[in-house]
């Protein structure tokens, strides 16, 4: 996914020290388990992470970030069992998607750009599929993510399907490319998940 150079400021750009991300991360734990704790108690099954599910709809030869993060619009957010199917139910199928068309589900507090905090040092790995067979391949991988059943999973921002003319992309983020065991453990972890032909070939870009 190629992105300029991001000119509005970062929401964490403050953010500077390893202690000041271990200050948000306890945050953001502390507020995850009062979340589990209001769903189970209004009898819903929550996940392990919150979503937001993202949709960008791409004008054809245009490259600059503005048009980029203009295109991006929030579809929904879940936070339960019940709440991912609700929603799921209601989307559109990867078939019938205009190309060229972007689906991005990421953790909550995260945006789907290569320049966001948790992202800026990390990196992706993607996999090609022919369009016949990519709507399964990412319903799949829906699924593992949303259910926490990847390797180093706290490692993993979330996964995008990219609809284009000819072909589709998969493409799922993580926060660190320099963990080497964390990036091939994660490979190892997808293709498990997808039951991933020993014919598909899966890439890793760095975003930096």
């Amino acid at each position: 996914m190629e992105i300029a150079e991001k000119k509005e400021v970062d929401e964490n750009k403050g953010l500077n020290s390893q202690s000041d991300f271990a200050i948000v991360d306890a945050e953001r734990e502390a507020e995850e388990k009062e979340r589990h704790a209001r769903e189970l108690k209004a009898g819903l099954h929550p996940l392990k992470n919150k979503f937001v599910l993202w949709y960008t709809r791409r004008t054809p030869g245009a490259r600059t970030q503005t048009s980029y993060e203009d295109n991006l619009k929030k579809i929904v957010e879940f936070s339960t069992v019940e709440g991912f199917w609700v929603c799921y139910c209601h989307l559109a199928r990867p078939s019938s998607l205009p190309s060229p068309t972007d689906l991005h589900l990421f953790k909550e507090g995260i945006r789907p750009l290569w320049e966001d905090s948790a992202n800026r040092n990390g990196g992706k790995w993607i996999i090609r599929f022919k369009k016949a067979v990519s709507g399964r391949f990412w319903e799949d991988l829906v699924l593992a993510l949303v259910g926490d059943q990847l390797d180093y999973g706290d490692n993993i921002c979330g996964a995008v399907l990219s609809i284009r003319f000819n072909e589709d992309i998969l493409s799922v983020w993580n926060r660190n490319a320099a963990d080497h065991q964390a990036v091939m453990v994660l490979r190892d972890a997808i293709k498990r998940q997808l039951k991933l032909p020993h014919s598909y070939v899966m890439e890793y870009k760095a975003f930096w």
